[in-house]
C-alpha cells in the first residue's frame, strides 16, 4: 500500500510543499471505496503578510486550522456552493496553506464523475477546486481532518508529474503586491489542469 505522507512533509515551507505535492495522489475514503487523484494543479498561500491568504485578516474561527498542526485539512465555502480544499502547512503557530487546486481522476472515476453530475469529458471531473471536492465528496465537515487519518490523506505513489510551471495565483487581484507572486504551480500540458490563465 503506498505510503501517506507524513507529517514532516507539510511542516515545511509553504512553495516547497505546493510544488512537491504535484504527482502526489489525493485519497478520499468513502463508503469502504477510494476515490483517488493525481494532484495536478495548487496555490500556495503564505502566511499573514500575504494579502491573498485568509490568514491576513488575523486569528479568526474560519482560519483557526490554518494556526495549528500542519498535515490538517482547512476547507471552505466560496460563492455560496463549492468547497475548497487546502493542506495546512508550517510549523504550529505560522498559518498557511497550499489549495489543491486540480487532479486528474484515478480510482473510481466514474463514480466521481457521477458525483460531479456525469460531465461528458473527464478532464472536467476535477478540473477546478470547486470540481475536485465535489467529485470526491469533500466538504466542511472534513474541515480540520488530519491527512494522516483513514479518511481523508495524500500519498506518495513516485509518479513523475513531468515539467512543473508556475503563475501568478487566480483571482487574487485585490491582493496589491501580492496579486502577480508566482505561487499558482501546476503540471505543463496535463489536461485536467483549470483552464486559467499562464504566463
Amino acid at each position: 500500500m503506498p505510503a501517506k505522507l507524513p507529517r514532516s512533509f507539510y511542516s515545511r515551507s509553504t512553495l516547497d510543499v505546493a510544488s512537491d505535492l504535484l504527482g502526489k495522489v489525493l485519497v478520499r475514503r468513502l463508503r469502504r471505496r477510494n476515490l483517488a487523484g493525481t494532484i495536478v494543479e495548487t496555490e500556495a498561500y503564505v502566511g499573514p503578510h500575504d494579502l491573498a491568504c485568509h490568514a491576513s485578516k488575523g486569528h479568526t474561527p474560519r482560519t483557526a486550522v490554518m494556526f495549528g498542526e500542519p498535515g490538517h485539512a482547512y476547507i471552505y465555502m466560496i460563492y455560496g456552493f463549492y468547497f475548497c480544499l487546502n493542506v495546512v502547512t508550517e510549523p504550529v503557530g505560522y498559518p498557511a496553506a497550499v489549495l489543491i487546486r486540480a487532479v486528474e481522476p484515478l480510482e473510481n472515476v466514474e463514480l466521481m464523475r457521477r458525483f460531479r453530475n456525469n460531465p461528458k469529458r473527464e478532464i472536467d471531473i476535477g478540473s477546478g477546486p470547486g470540481k475536485l471536492c465535489k467529485a470526491m465528496s469533500i466538504d466542511k465537515t472534513l474541515n480540520g481532518e488530519d491527512l494522516l487519518g483513514a479518511t481523508i490523506w495524500i500519498e506518495d505513489r513516485k509518479l513523475d508529474p513531468g515539467a512543473i510551471r508556475t503563475s501568478p495565483r487566480v483571482g487574487v487581484d485585490y491582493a496589491g503586491e501580492y496579486k502577480d507572486k508566482p505561487w499558482r504551480f501546476y503540471i505543463e500540458g496535463n489536461p485536467h489542469v483549470s483552464r486559467v490563465r499562464f504566463k
